[in-house]
């Protein structure tokens, strides 16, 4: 297959990682070959998580500038930070509910205008589907979730090769089964969400 490059990025205690490793199991299990990587990742939650996923003829787990296929961001600050890896054929998929850091909270900074933000990814990639990430988790009943929005956002983008039952398959095998009602639904909410906005 033509090789597939899928950046993660959000804030520390989102889940971005574990949707990434859930994303690479799941194209193992349909014989693609995949590399998964934890790019940079703070242990603490509020600092700044990427992991990538390259499906296909690759040998590197690195994303350079304005190599990625895809954005998957768990946060709109977040995304626009992480722009430079994309380009103009770039599809970014993110969240369009920010968790602003906690410089923002203690008010020693001022969180950009969501809606600008998100006109200005417009003008630098092909494609932009913004959900509203958090209300969708909680609908699924687990605030926790958002992660499960985003991996359903994104393959219901059919943007990569991992079909919607692999996924959740994978998602069934994978994370704890105290979780895994609400997980199954916010997959399917977010698979929703990014078809409509497609």
């Amino acid at each position: 297959m033509e090789t597939g490059r899928c950046l993660f990025v959000g804030v520390g205690g989102q889940g971005n990682l574990l949707a990434s490793n859930l994303l690479g199991q799941a194209a193992l299990s349909m014989g693609i070959h995949v590399v998964v990587s934890e790019i940079h990742g703070m242990a603490q939650r509020g600092g700044v998580v990427e992991s990538a996923v390259l499906m296909g003829n690759v040998k590197s787990p690195i994303i350079s500038n304005a190599e990625a296929d895809i954005l998957v961001s768990f946060e709109p600050l977040e995304t626009m930070r992480i722009l430079g890896k994309c380009n103009k054929k770039t599809l970014v998929i993110t969240n369009a509910q920010p968790l602003p850091p906690f410089t923002v909270s203690l008010g020693q900074g001022v969180y950009p205008p969501v809606e600008e933000m998100l006109e200005k990814i417009k003008t630098r990639v092909e494609k932009l589907i913004a959900l509203r990430g958090n209300d969708l988790a909680e609908e699924a009943g687990n605030p926790l979730s958002l992660n499960m929005v985003m991996l359903g956002a994104l393959i219901g983008s059919g943007a990569v090769p991992v079909t919607e039952d692999v996924m959740k398959e994978t998602i069934s095998t994978s994370t704890k089964k105290a979780f895994l009602e609400s997980n199954l639904k916010a997959f399917d909410l977010g698979a929703q969400a990014s078809k409509k906005l497609s």
